[in-house]
């Protein structure tokens, strides 16, 4: 697959096998601020050396790591190595100081591409995408096979939402739909095409960025911040149940999206969570006395609007029950 640059209005992304050898450059140089993990700091020793001042990225909430970190002085470029929590995580941080978010991905979060995030506790500011992008497929489709695929069913999962939203156009559409053919079919072979993966979720992270989403990362995202599931698993579990959610509600999308796919995509996204290794919420521990609250958090939020009409408690329960 052919390495490409994208200037994309006020950001500059890089994608390409081997393009994360050029990434301190491309950066800006060496001095950064770089948030990072243990597994991905290994993965570009570079990166970590180009780095002025170096914070290992906890687990837990955006909001509140960011304002833990916001206590040192992170500069002007704050640079992200890592899935979507630590770019998230970067993006909060350059929105409260008004610097630049940077990201070299090393999941399929598609973070990189979007200016959704949560803000630092206690901070009100404008939401920021990262001004520079370098996706090296060695990297962003790293992840252990049963990770990339719950990865990949979360950027399918932006790919199928991004089309329904009232913001949807056709760009970020025509985005989604090749992005929704190269994370299903990228499994088809005896290995996953890790390439095929990188660029899937990248054009699906670009999507949702435009587009917005609604019922199915809604629901995901409550699972992950009540019940404590990884976004990934949650995402994969839930997926094959909310894409029947948005079926009916946009019954021509859907079609659309299954001749992109070329099978129904309820049924593709089951056959790729059977790799994951975690088909029910219960496989993550996940109680049924907690999907209650679950239901009753996300009834609350907003964003249900652009998934029209918008879902009842009821509903979103009833998603929840079929899931564990």
């Amino acid at each position: 697959m052919n390495g490409f640059t994208w200037q994309d209005g006020e950001r500059t992304l890089r994608f390409g096998r081997g393009c994360a050898a050029e990434a301190v450059e491309l950066l800006g140089g060496p001095g950064y601020t770089l948030l990072t993990t243990e597994r991905a700091g290994e993965m570009a020793p570079a990166v970590l050396d180009g780095a002025g001042t170096l914070h290992q990225v906890r687990g837990g909430r955006v909001d509140e790591i960011a304002a833990e970190l916001l206590e040192d002085d992170p500069g002007e470029r704050i640079v992200a190595l890592g899935g979507g929590r630590v770019t998230d995580t970067a993006k909060a941080m350059a929105a409260a100081r008004g610097g630049r978010a940077m990201a070299v991905p090393t999941t399929l979060s598609g973070a990189e591409m979007t200016r959704i995030h949560r803000l630092p506790t206690g901070v009100q500011a404008e939401r920021v995408r990262c001004a520079v992008v370098v996706n090296d497929p060695a990297l962003c489709a790293s992840q252990p096979a049963a990770s990339l695929a719950a990865s990949a069913l979360n950027a399918l999962g932006h790919a199928a939402e991004a089309p329904c939203t009232p913001r949807a156009s056709p760009v970020p559409t025509l985005a989604a739909h090749r992005a929704a053919h190269l994370l299903v079919h990228a499994f088809d072979g005896p290995e996953p095409d890790r390439d095929a993966l990188a660029l899937g979720a990248l054009l699906a992270g670009y999507a949702i960025d435009s587009s917005g989403y609604g019922l199915h990362h809604i629901l995901s995202q409550t699972l992950v911040r009540l019940a404590g599931a990884g976004h990934g698993p949650a995402n994969a579990i839930l997926l094959p149940h909310t894409l029947g959610a948005l079926a009916w509600r946009f019954t021509a999308q859907d079609s659309e999206l299954r001749d992109a796919i070329g099978e129904d995509p309820a049924e593709a996204a089951t056959r790729l969570r059977a790799l994951t290794g975690a088909t029910r919420l219960s496989e993550l521990g996940i109680g049924h006395e907690q999907l209650a609250a679950c239901a009753d958090a996300a009834a609350q939020r907003p964003e249900l609007d652009l998934t029209p009409p918008r879902a009842e408690r009821s509903e979103l329960l009833a998603i929840y029950e079929l899931a564990l």
